[in-house]
Formats: C-alpha cells, structure tokens, sequence
C-alpha cells in the first residue's frame, strides 16, 4: 500500500511540475512579442515553423526508426501548395493550410509504399534523390511554379481590431498552428500508433509477432511526417510571402536532420531546440566566419554532439536527474536525526581472582 501512495505522489508531483512548466512557456511565448524587436519576432516566428517540420521528421527518425534525407522536399511541396493557392486562385490564407497538409501526406503516403523494401543507407539514398531532383522539376514547371524567378504572395495581414503588428499577427497565427501540431504529434505518440512505430522501431520481428503491420506502419510513418513538413512550408509561405526552388535545396534537407538529431531523436522537446539550433546557430556562424560559415556551423555540431551525445534535450534531462539528485541528498542529510548519546560504561565485572570465595571472612585492613 506504500509503495502504491508513493508512486501515485510521485506522479502527481509530475503532472503538477509539468502543468506549471506548460503555463510558465505559455505566458512566455505569448508576451514575447511585445517584449523583442520585429526581427527578434520573426527568428521566433521561424524557430516555431521549424519546430513543426522537425517534429514531424522526429515520428518518422526517432520513433519510427526510419532515415529520410528528403524531409526538405515535402517542406517545399508544402510551400508551394500554398504560393500556388495564394497566387493562381487567389484563396485564402486558412484556406491553404489543409490543401497542403493533405496534398503532403497523400504524396508521403506513396512515397512510403515504394521504401518499404529499403532500408538503412539505401533508404537514405532515394530519400536524398527526391530532395535534390525537385528543385530542377520546379524550375520546369514554370507556368505554374513561376520557374526560376519563383512567386511572390502576399503575407498574413492583421485585422484591423487586433491592433498588432505585421510580425506580431504572423507570430501569434505560427504559434496557434505550432501549439496545434506539436499536440497533434504528443497525442499520436501516446495512441496505438505511436506504439506500434516504438515497437518496429525496437525490433520488428516481435512487433510483428504481436500483430503490428509493419507495412502499414512504415507508410503510414512517412505520410505523418510528410504531413507535418507540408503544414510548416504552407507556413512557411505565409511568413516569407516567397518561394523559389533555391530555398528548398537538398541543404535544407540535410540541415533538418541535423537539427533533429542535436535536438534530440525521441525526443517530445526535441524539435523546439533543434529548431532554435537550425535557426539562431548559421547566424552566429555567419558572424563568425564571413569567410566559411560552413565550416563554423560543422564544427559546432561537432561540439555539441561531443557534449551531448544524445541531443539537447537528454543534457537537459541529464542537468535535471543530477539537480534532483543533489536536492535529494541534500535534503535527505538535513532530516537525518542526530545519533542518540552513548550510554555510560558499565563496570567490569570482577575478574575470578578478584572474587572473594563464598562463606570466606571478610578481610581487615591488615591482612
């Protein structure tokens, strides 16, 4: 019965330090914008559509355990959606979001059926040849990608009764859509899906055996994280309000996993730091190195890696479990209870020479 109160303490102790970090990054991420300066506004604003794309890459890598070097690609058909939408049709903002969020996941979809037989570096192989042949087959599609010189739409615009500005609107609608999605991939982790993706990913012949459909799966891996990547290149398009082919390069591709893997694979935080990463550290490099950010910004996840094995988010957690263990010896020290006093030695007893035999007279001082 202790050991079940304890536990049922611990966890609500959990929940409880969880809800208060949630409301704590909350009120955070809200007022940050009227605390930055408009481009500080927009490094957020970028870092929380990242952050969307990566998390989507992170069920397809980190609980999936699948590779993909195209992630980059699904980002582009996204934007793209959204740019044609805004420029040919003349629809509305909103109105793109589901279009490439569904355009996306039925293209990851048969995009999966064919990588069913890969596997490892063969499957790293074709997902890096979709990221680097779009660019070249957007640039043929000119009618109706604009080719080389890409297209220009318009920006989400505040209504006039928010009193916000451009960046703040854009922002707070980026942080709606992030808080949505990054939901949307907590809750799909902790279903029968995500489940199932943990299982084939630990080792698919015992998922197999206890009635996982790997192919079902692996697709249906590939169509999620296809989906997240559109939704954040729809996004993507309306904060930059451009898209050309030479944003979308294979380097994107490349750039996103590494950003995920320093962020940390299976990882709920993973995406948000990987996405700061992705975003705040070519800048630092840049200011570096005018000569060779490239280098910098190799040489910089090569620290990080050395520092944190297992990506930002398990140093985190590493600080933390050490912190925790310090409070607890800590505390645990101070409630010790100060050893009780020693009790007074006793008398020896007398030794059997020093005994008087029994019925013996007594002795005098002479004797």
């Amino acid at each position: 019965m202790s050991t079940i109160v304890a536990t049922l303490g611990t966890e609500r102790a959990r929940r409880l330090r969880a809800t208060v970090i949630g409301l704590l990054a909350a009120a955070v991420a809200v007022g940050a914008p009227f605390y930055f300066a408009p481009f500080q506004v927009f490094q957020l604003t970028m870092v929380l559509l990242y952050a969307v794309a990566l998390a989507g890459l992170n069920l397809l890598v980190g609980f999936g355990g699948q590779i993909s070097l195209g992630h980059g690609a699904f980002f582009a058909a996204g934007a793209y959606t959204a740019a044609v939408m805004l420029d040919r049709y003349d629809t509305g903002h909103l109105a793109t979001l589901p279009v490439a969020a569904a355009g996306c996941f039925l293209l990851g979809l048969g995009f999966g059926v064919p990588a069913l037989r890969l596997r490892g570096l063969y499957l790293a192989l074709v997902t890096l040849a979709f990221a680097v042949f779009l660019p070249p087959l957007l640039k043929r599609l000119e009618p109706v990608t604009g080719g080389s010189m890409g297209l220009t739409v318009d920006k989400v615009q505040p209504p006039a009764w928010s009193g916000l500005a451009e960046d703040q609107w854009t922002y707070f609608v980026v942080l709606a859509v992030a808080a949505v999605a990054l939901l949307l991939a907590r809750n799909l982790l902790r279903s029968r899906v995500g489940r199932a993706l943990l299982a084939v990913r630990d080792n698919e012949s015992a998922a197999e055996v206890m009635g996982v459909r790997l192919s079902l799966h692996k697709t249906l891996a590939f169509a999620w994280s296809a989906m997240f990547a559109g939704v954040s290149g729809c996004v993507y398009t309306w904060v930059i309000g451009f898209v050309s082919p030479d944003s979308f390069s294979f380097v994107l591709s490349i750039t996103l996993l590494a950003g995920l893997v320093v962020g940390g694979l299976a990882s709920l935080y993973g995406p948000l730091l990987g996405a700061a990463f992705v975003m705040y550290v070519p800048s630092v490099a840049q200011d570096i190195s005018d000569a060779a950010p490239g280098v910098v910004f190799g040489l910089l996840i090569i620290a990080v890696m050395f520092v944190a094995p297992t990506g930002l988010a398990g140093l985190a957690a590493r600080v933390r479990g050490v912190a925790a263990g310090r409070l607890t010896r800590t505390t645990t020290t101070d409630r010790t209870p100060d050893p009780e006093p020693s009790a007074p030695p006793t008398p020896a007893d007398p030794s059997p020479a020093d005994a008087e035999p029994v019925g013996a007279a007594p002795r005098t001082e002479k004797e």
